[in-house]
């Protein structure tokens, strides 16, 4: 594995040390404290990152308060759109950096964060495309001819972004993007383990113009900044990416000021795979359903159903499949998966793999800590369980790691039964050719996203979101950015 020098890093990162990004620049935690954050592929420390608390928060909060009620609060719809079409060219021309830092960062191969670009880009378009979308309406009554009545929309003021490790570069455009079209201003925590890429792009809205103290970054940990965004008396919403468990956390403390909340949660979804599917695309599809991203996605397939009568050949070309795969250093362009976000990761993923073989699942590949080039890296083989059942704890618990659960079924009654038996409801899919089908499973399995012959793609004139434990809000489209913003009602006399 070739790890790239200091030499070869960014700019960003061999400057040796990065604050907040408070006001519009640089600023020390209050206290002075600092941490490390390594790179996953070789576990060296890549820099040092202010390990902010609630000080810090208070500071980024006041900043971004300022901001809303000051100039920010003065720009025009139209004005927002034309700045959100110059952070795009922004965004566009330094891509390459910030695909680099995320690399580096969180471990993801290069030619991944590269493709990223475009998705990213038709993000900030639409989010572009709803800033003259902010209207309210004009609205019959019955108080008689005098009274005219109507509604407004507004922003709803600070924003709190608690974003996950597992795409920084992508996940912040989710608060960023709605928060920007709609006026409001944003106070963001990066997860520990990956901080750069939200920390550079802050850095780059304010050279394309943004207004000091629209955007704020603090670095830390989720129990000490994490904990006191989430119940900073002044901020308004907070939207949060991550497990079920803090989600449940950031409900209690958001009843400090009853914020708003959007929260996308745990997922264990599930995908199905009939006898009559196009196995040609059903097995790559499935396969990297979970295993893109090394299975760190919220809503990865990880409970993957196969009609009982092509187990065999299913479960011998999912292997096939997972054996082409080149697991290795995220910076060679023919790298497919990348290493794990940390040392605490991949040991949490490996003991699942234990359980799973303890519980009587049958091990078919992978299943270890990857050797030889890569062995200081944080590196987990593609692993695939068959023979699964669905009360087993790989199959009821997220992993969030490379890991496929399959499990047979005999009747499509059965497989969409063993599908919602879960207590989460972030993404499903079904493969088949049988229209019937395919329409008794996409109405039937409960879940906010459901695929039909393809898995994971997401489009933000669309959006996703969950249900059940998976959390509520949703990610994309006018009702995200709608949730930005409260409505007045106004009634106006005019005699």
């Amino acid at each position: 594995m070739n790890n790239p020098t200091k030499t070869q890093y960014p700019t960003f990162v061999t400057r040796g040390s990065t604050g907040h990004f408070i006001d519009g620049g640089w600023q020390e935690a209050v206290a002075g404290r600092r941490m490390d954050t390594r790179n996953p592929s070789t576990g060296g420390i890549l820099t040092t990152l202010a390990r902010g608390d609630a000080a810090d928060v208070d500071r980024a909060v006041l900043s971004a308060r300022r901001a809303f009620d000051g100039p920010w609060s003065r720009f025009t719809p139209h004005e927002r759109q034309a700045l959100l079409h110059k952070v795009h060219d922004f965004i566009d021309q330094n891509y390459d950096e910030l695909a680099l830092l995320e690399s580096l960062d969180m471990g993801v191969p290069l030619s991944r964060a590269q493709g990223f670009k475009q998705n990213i880009l038709k993000c900030i378009l639409f989010f572009a495309s709803q800033t003259m979308n902010c209207a309210g309406q004009t609205i019959p009554n019955s108080l008689g001819g005098k009274y005219t009545t109507l509604t407004l929309k507004a922003p709803v003021g600070v924003v709190g972004g608690i974003i996950p490790w597992n795409g920084p570069l992508i996940s912040q455009w989710w608060v960023l993007g709605a928060a920007l079209a709609t006026g409001c201003t944003v106070v963001m925590k990066p997860a520990e383990d990956a901080s750069l890429t939200v920390l550079r792009t802050a850095e780059f809205l304010c050279e394309a113009g943004l207004p000091e103290g629209v955007v704020n970054v603090v670095t830390g940990l989720g129990t000490e900044a994490g904990a006191a965004l989430a119940a900073h008396p002044d901020v308004d919403r907070i939207a949060f990416t991550g497990s079920t468990d803090t989600g449940r956390e950031i409900i209690r403390a958001s009843a400090t000021n009853i914020k708003r909340l959007q929260l996308e949660l745990g997922g264990k979804s599930p995908d199905i795979v009939f006898a009559d599917a196009d196995l040609d695309r059903a097995v790559p599809g499935a396969a990297m359903g979970v295993f893109s991203n090394s299975g760190q996605v919220c809503f990865a397939g990880t409970r993957l159903f196969v009609e009982r009568t092509i187990q065999h050949e299913f479960v011998e070309r999912m292997v096939d499949f997972g054996r082409s795969l080149k697991v290795g250093d995220p910076l060679d362009p023919n790298t497919d998966l990348g290493p794990l976000i940390s040392q605490k990761q991949m040991e949490r993923v490996l003991d699942y793999v234990s359980v799973g073989d303890d519980e009587g699942a049958d091990l078919v590949l992978g299943g270890n800590r990857m050797t030889g080039d890569v062995a200081n890296g944080y590196f987990v083989e593609p692993t695939i369980f068959n023979n699964v059942s669905n009360t087993m704890t790989i199959a009821r618990e997220e992993i969030f790691g490379p890991v496929i659960s399959i499990i047979p079924f005999d009747t499509a009654g059965e497989a969409l039964a063993l599908a919602n038996d879960t207590v989460y409801g972030l993404g499903g899919a079904v493969w088949t050719r049988d229209i019937s089908t395919m329409n008794t499973m996409m109405h039937g399995i409960k879940a906010g996203t459901v695929w039909v012959n393809c898995y994971g793609l997401i489009d933000p004139s669309v959006g996703f979101g969950g249900y059940k434990q998976s959390g509520y809000g949703w990610k994309g489209g006018p009702q995200h950015v709608d949730a930005f913003l409260y409505q007045k009602s106004i009634c106006i006399n005019s005699d």
